[in-house]
Formats: C-alpha cells, structure tokens, sequence
C-alpha cells in the first residue's frame, strides 16, 4: 500500500484481487472517495487477463482510479464529464503522453 496526496487529502493506492476483494472482480480497479481509497487488481491471475503487457495495463488502470480520485477531490465528479468514463479512460491513457510533451518544452 502506499499514500498519495490528492489536492491535499491522502489516499491510499494499494493493489488487491478478486479473492481479497470482491468488488474486483466486475472491474479492473476502482477508486472509493468515502474512504480515500484506489484499488487496482494484482492481475496475478493471468488466465483472465486478454493483455499481453499486463504491467503497462495496470500502470493505465493505476493513472485511470488516481484520475477519478482527482475529481472527487476537486468537485467535479459530479459533472457529466468528470463522471464518464471514456473522458477519465482517455486522460488515463494519454497522461504519459502529454508528460512526454510538457517536459520537451520545460512545462512541467
């Protein structure tokens, strides 16, 4: 388990399975702002897994729930585009990306 600083609130990110956590096993992570928590599946259990680069996908996953605690966080969770999923997979998915970007032109 470790602990993030989300706007100035701590959360705690730790990884888990479907068998320690049961709410794991409809979806691949999931960020609960009643209690300051992001959870990732393991992905220990490979047989259900369609990724190949299942390190690469978790660190997605990992970036997708930090994301989600980001707008509870703010108060935008609320807002039909900070709730949707696609907008918060994209951003998950783009993040390194735009980082690469930042840094080339000392943004950061």
């Amino acid at each position: 388990m470790k602990k993030i600083n989300v706007l100035g609130t701590t959360y705690t990110v730790k990884e888990a399975n479907d068998r320690t956590d049961p709410k794991l096993k409809e979806c691949d992570g999931y960020c609960d702002d009643t209690i300051k928590l992001c959870v990732v599946d393991d992905m220990t259990d490979t047989s259900l897994m369609s990724k190949v680069n299942l390190d690469q996908y978790k660190k997605k996953v990992f970036r997708h729930e930090i994301i989600h605690a980001f707008l509870f966080e703010s108060g935008l969770a609320n807002n039909s585009w900070a709730a949707n999923e696609e907008m918060v997979d994209w951003i998950a998915a783009q993040f390194p990306k735009l980082t690469k970007a930042f840094e080339e032109v000392n943004a950061l």
